[in-house]
């Protein structure tokens, strides 16, 4: 009780104003600034905290620990009507984050702490710890952009975020008592120092070098890689789908800066940042997931799975077996980048640009096509398997390629397979010419190319357009699948290193984009 004496003797001084200071709250990637006042009615014979300001259940029960945290701490929780206000009273408030923003301004409405408008987060234990809390990368970016020069004070636990941002004034503390002695000038503390991003890393333990044969669909994931053009694979049960799918990442580029940090900030939204390495995502999720869990939403408007995708992999196996609204509902991010995500209490735009990888066996029982199986299913089954994949997501899928099973003779080869090293130079190498030709254009890869740009970068010979109407002519073609056969084009040649686009790369793309058409 020593520190509240001290406090009390230092700065009570009766009757005092409202307290002030800030926070923030978090609605999906967006970051709104919060103004906490408590003010405190020491006649009132009624002891209570009310919370005003639409908070959610967690801001609610906030009083519940914050009584406990400063009791905890040593000092006396102030007798009276407590009334906190979070403004602006119009704006939901969400988490756990404002138990220390409250709990400061409680210490400063009573005379405990000093007036000083600092902004900030934290949950509270019952003790008096500082927890750490989701979407501090989020928030202090956002801070960052807005120039925001104040005292800015977060969970230690939470300090390899704040590490991140530089032009900040952040403090990181472990508890309630250390940000009084802060607060009051009775200790000094050093600011939190800035180490920049984390190393990029790759899955050590997933190469390339590991899958045996698989020649077709190597290739195939190689265009991909380098034009960040979305894969539907087709094969039977055990042909090695998931074994290639999970290795695409291994043959991407690293994540530049701006990817990085555009990456981390939805983790830290979501709460499962981890702010030693950086990434590029791979996502799988089960074939069962609602749309909810897939495109993002609920009653909080939450990122879904296409978002946590974002500059990385969406891997979708058993594709037909996704509830039809889930499959439809990929049509908005595989052509914007984005999802909208519309709820009766929010309506939250989501970055969603990923590469898509799907998965699907030919038939229901996965042996139609096999030589060496009997495929069990009816043609009506196997017909209406397939057509579970509408034809607007297939024109939204860029390359179709059959994946055999592997043979016996291929599986103890003593030949050894490309790295994916190897692989992934000529990836970045065909990334780095896509990066110089599109530098004044807003994108970085071939996939996302406007029909409004894409006579200006992809443009053919006689030779080239008369094989694509031919193509065209036969399968029947969209607008829409004619732009990604140029695209494709314009990746493979790429690959090669090629300025002009040959007849043998618009060949290979019209192969990738009509398998299974006939």
């Amino acid at each position: 009780m020593w520190l509240l004496t001290y406090y009390q003797q230092e700065y009570h001084c009766g009757d005092l104003m409202p307290a002030k200071l800030f926070s923030i709250t978090v609605v999906g990637l967006n970051v709104n600034l919060i103004t906490v006042e408590v003010d405190i009615d020491r006649k009132s014979v009624i002891h209570d905290v009310d919370i005003v300001g639409l908070g959610d259940t967690a801001v609610k029960e906030s009083k519940k620990r914050i009584k406990s945290a400063l009791k905890n701490s040593g000092f006396d929780f102030p007798q009276g009507r407590i009334v906190v206000n979070l403004a602006p009273a119009d704006l939901k408030k969400e988490g756990s984050l404002l138990d220390l923003p409250i709990a400061i301004g409680i210490l400063q409405a009573s005379g405990t702490l000093q007036r000083s408008h600092v902004l900030a987060f934290g949950e509270l234990s019952l003790e008096g710890k500082i927890r750490g809390v989701r979407g501090v990368l989020t928030s202090l970016l956002s801070l960052s952009e807005q120039r925001y020069n104040g005292i800015i004070i977060v969970p230690k636990e939470n300090i390899e975020e704040a590490q991140m941002i530089k032009d900040l004034n952040i403090y990181a503390f472990e508890d309630l008592k250390e940000v009084a002695q802060f607060v009051n000038g009775l200790i000094h503390f050093q600011p939190v120092s800035f180490k920049g991003l984390p190393t990029f890393e790759y899955e050590r333990d997933l190469d390339f070098a590991d899958v045996k044969g698989q020649a077709v669909a190597k290739r195939a994931l190689e265009i991909a890689a380098a034009g960040s053009h979305n894969v539907l694979m087709k094969g039977s049960p055990g042909a090695g789908k998931t074994m290639l799918a999970r290795r695409l990442p291994s043959i991407m580029p690293p994540l530049t800066d701006k990817e990085t940090m555009e990456v981390l900030k939805i983790y830290s939204a979501v709460g499962s940042i981890d702010g030693k390495k950086a990434f590029r995502p791979f996502r799988s999720p089960h074939h069962t997931a609602s749309s909810v869990a897939i495109v993002g939403g609920g009653n909080d408007a939450k990122p879904g799975e296409v978002t946590l995708a974002h500059n990385g992999v969406l891997f979708l196996d058993e594709f037909p077996e996704f509830r039809r609204d889930v499959i439809e509902a990929l049509r908005q991010p595989l052509e914007e980048g984005i999802i909208t995500v519309a709820r009766a209490k929010a309506t939250v735009s989501y970055p969603a640009r990923f590469t898509l990888v799907a998965a699907m066996n030919p038939c229901p029982c996965g042996n139609y096509g096999d030589a060496k199986a009997t495929c069990t299913c009816s043609p009506y089954d196997i017909i209406r398997y397939n057509k579970k994949i509408s034809g607007p997501i297939l024109d939204r899928i860029d390359i179709i390629v059959q994946v055999q099973k592997m043979e016996f003779e291929e599986y103890f080869s003593k030949n050894v397979s490309e790295s994916s090293e190897k692989i992934r130079e000529r990836v970045m190498k065909a990334r780095e010419i896509q990066r110089k030709r599109y530098t004044d254009c807003g994108f970085i890869s071939n996939s996302q190319l406007s029909s409004k740009v894409l006579k200006k970068f992809v443009q053919l010979d006689e030779k080239s357009q008369d094989l694509l109407k031919l193509a065209v002519a036969k399968y029947n073609l969209s607008g829409r699948s004619i732009d990604k056969i140029l695209k494709l084009s314009r990746t493979i040649a790429d690959l090669e290193q090629s300025e002009q686009i040959k007849f043998n790369h618009v060949a290979e793309a019209i192969q990738y984009k009509t398998q299974g058409e006939e």
